[in-house]
């Protein structure tokens, strides 16, 4: 899996060369494969809730779609593969459509809070829910409220990571009441301690 030899056509290529940066990704080329995603990667993926995946189209344009879901929806199937239950949504099928005729898709996924993006190249097959009972098991998120219409299965041909420039952490409502919590609950132990320390003093 290495992205930048998939990743860098002759004309990217060429580009590096002109704006002085070939040299250190043709070294990065010769040593950057791995085999298969590692345990960074498979957390990160399995904490994401939500990821955009680029499509090819017969129009000759790329289309871009956010999936979304509780975290941990995104399912790793093996260290080559991930997977989704395809929630009903809006029935245009622009992406299903263009991967009936192009499998291949691009995902970015990104953590705000960590500021981490990872990107991937893959290729898509829809699978019918009825098709395969037993992968639908595996996929689908539990204590979730959704409509299951299909599921997507990737395999990831290259991964890469980007760095952190340029990405203004975000949080969630999840996460900052989680924050918010912690904080109520050492108020309260505070409040407690002032309300155990007046209570011994009242007593001498």
């Amino acid at each position: 899996m290495n992205y930048q030899e998939l990743a860098f056509s002759d004309a990217i290529k060429e580009i590096q060369e002109k704006k002085g940066s070939r040299n250190s990704y043709a070294r990065m080329e010769k040593t950057s494969y791995t085999d298969g995603l590692t345990e960074s990667e498979i957390g990160f993926i399995e904490s994401m809730d939500s990821f955009y995946m680029a499509t090819y189209g017969e129009n000759e344009f790329p289309y871009i779609q956010h999936r979304g879901g509780p975290p941990g929806f995104v399912k790793i199937i093996d260290d080559k593969t991930i997977g989704i239950v395809d929630f009903a949504g809006n029935r245009q099928y622009i992406s299903s459509g263009n991967i009936s005729k192009n499998p291949k898709v691009a995902i970015i996924m990104v953590s705000y809070p960590q500021r981490a993006r990872l990107k991937m190249y893959a290729e898509a097959e829809i699978i019918d829910i009825e098709a395969d009972s037993e992968l639908y098991e595996k996929l689908k998120p539990e204590d979730y409220k959704f409509r299951p219409e299909q599921m997507m299965i990737f395999k990831i041909k290259a991964y890469d990571w980007n760095c952190p420039q340029h990405i203004t952490p975000r949080f969630s409502v999840a996460e900052i009441q989680e924050v918010f919590d912690l904080q109520k609950k050492h108020i309260s132990d505070l409040q407690q301690q002032i309300k155990d320390l007046e209570a011994l003093l009242s007593k001498k």
